[in-house]
């Protein structure tokens, strides 16, 4: 299909990926948390534009040029970790009746979203090693075949947010009514921001 060895494969492989704990999957928790389904959605949609981004680096070969100039590689890792260690103490030093840490407007949740995936350079590395998996050598059609690939990524992207945005909002609504449980979940989720970014920082 469009020179995409096992399509289905693809497909699974991708929402296996998109289920795994991470940076991503708790921007969408905490942004749904924050500002409700709109805030979610924009979210939703900043994880999407920044891995598009990182998808055609990698086509292009932005990964090859970082494995060819370390430095590069490591002061983009080091930003990424930092912006997420930023997050997470926001959301740790914030006390009750504060502003929110992270603010209201969709725009922002979108902007905050997509720089937490974009900040990754692993990403591309990924992105580099794991579509040559799926590319059939026979039957490849270039750019047609990344675009499909890319398009169905946004897509089962989406639908996985959309999904998770829904969930989220139905128990923050719960939560809401449980004030000392919505600041513990809200430290808990400093935490784990605070714990990807050394995860980040420190992997080689």
């Amino acid at each position: 299909m469009f020179g995409i060895a096992d399509y289905g494969a693809f497909v699974a492989a991708i929402v296996l990926f998109l289920a795994i704990p991470g940076p991503g999957n708790l921007a969408l928790i905490t942004s749904t948390g924050k500002g409700g389904i709109r805030a979610g959605l924009a979210a939703t949609m900043g994880v999407i534009a920044g891995d598009q981004v990182l998808m055609w680096l990698a086509v292009a070969g932005v990964a090859a040029l970082l494995a060819a100039y370390p430095a590069a590689f490591h002061a983009v890792q080091w930003l990424g970790a930092a912006y997420l260690a930023w997050l997470g103490y926001k959301l740790l030093t914030a006390k009750p009746g504060d502003a929110p840490a992270i603010t209201i407007q969709p725009r922002q949740y979108f902007r905050q979203s997509a720089f937490i995936t974009l900040l990754n350079p692993k990403a591309i590395v990924f992105y580099m090693a794991f579509f040559p998996l799926f590319v059939d050598p026979v039957q490849h059609q270039g750019l047609l075949t990344f675009g499909v690939m890319a398009a169905t990524i946004a897509t089962l992207t989406f639908l996985y947010g959309l999904v998770v945005v829904l969930l989220t909002h139905h128990l923050a609504a719960r939560m809401r009514a449980h004030p000392a449980v919505a600041r513990a979940l809200e430290k808990t989720a400093g935490v784990f921001l605070i714990g990807f970014g050394l995860k980040l920082a420190l992997s080689k």
